[in-house]
């Protein structure tokens, strides 16, 4: 029994105001930079709590004298992909996982969480080298083999994915905690469901495909949405990956809307109008879905 009293209620508010106030401050404080003038901000001295009227003047300035609208594009591409491969994997990997019985099955989902410990950012030199040259694995076969001679293809063959949307992605799809998530959702299903779509006729594909995956739509469209912002908000392997303003994500292309000129106050409404207009999709997303997201990530939601 949950006792409520008027005390424990106020108290309550209270933390929720003082929560609200503290997320949103940053994001008022951004708005009202963003509102001023590159003049007006230097005559202030600082970030101030004054609004302007030249918000809309930054906003045109982003949209057309900067690559940030091609590199919102490159974003959506890249999380898109991002989020599809996660999932798409990570639904396969389950389903194999929880409804083949196999004795190693423990020991296989044990290692696919240990790429959780294993972030990009520890290894981002090795997966720069493959990325650079999807190839190698195959050159050391060539070279292992003799069959780089023997058939005339050498073993110094190239590939590169760097500077493309799938060698942005890729790398950064490459974890397992949607297995754990899905893993604990199928497991929260009737055991005779697998059996009764067997004797209905359905065979594992069927059942994947036309049971299953309807039945986990809620938790892929949290997962999906949950790993699309994590996709949009990577710096640091786009900023390796992708070394041209065209391949680039939009944060990447933010960070380089900072003047380059030592003696030169950095145009911070530039920079905050930058910010707001690569937040806005992901916000409106999560304001739009957070029904979703939150159903899906409730492990006891069928």
């Amino acid at each position: 029994m949950i006792e409520r009293t008027k005390s424990i209620d106020i108290a309550a508010r209270i933390v929720l105001i003082v929560g609200v106030a503290f997320i949103l401050a940053p994001l008022v404080i951004a708005f009202l930079t963003a509102t001023l003038s590159y003049e007006q901000f230097v005559r202030n001295g600082g970030i101030t709590l004054q609004i302007g009227g030249h918000f809309l003047d930054n906003l045109a300035h982003i949209w057309t004298e900067t690559a940030l609208p091609a590199q919102l594009w490159n974003s959506i591409v890249i999380s898109t992909l991002v989020a599809a491969i996660k999932c798409a994997f990570a639904f396969t990997a389950t389903f194999a996982l929880v409804f083949f019985d196999n004795r190693l099955n423990r020991l296989v989902f044990a290692l696919t969480l240990v790429t959780v410990m294993l972030p990009l950012e520890l290894v981002v030199i090795t997966t720069y080298q493959i990325v650079a040259n999807v190839a190698m694995p195959l050159n050391w076969l060539l070279s292992l083999t003799g069959l780089g001679e023997i058939t005339g293809l050498g073993s110094d063959l190239r590939l590169s994915l760097l500077d493309t949307y799938i060698g942005v992605a890729a790398p950064i799809a490459c974890g397992s905690t949607s297995v754990f998530i899905y893993r604990q959702f199928f497991l929260s299903l009737p055991r005779d469901l697998p059996r009764a779509a067997a004797m209905d006729g359905a065979g594992p594909w069927r059942f994947m495909w036309d049971i299953l995956l309807p039945l986990s739509w809620t938790p892929l469209v949290a997962t999906f949405m949950f790993w699309f912002i994590g996709g949009w908000t990577q710096y640091l392997w786009p900023l390796v990956a992708a070394s041209t303003p065209d391949a680039q994500p939009a944060v990447v292309g933010l960070a380089r809307l900072a003047t380059s000129e030592p003696d030169r106050i950095p145009e911070v409404p530039m920079l905050m109008t930058g910010a707001l207009f690569v937040s806005f999709l992901p916000v409106v997303l999560i304001a739009v879905m957070q029904r979703q997201i939150v159903r899906g990530l409730n492990l006891s939601e069928k």
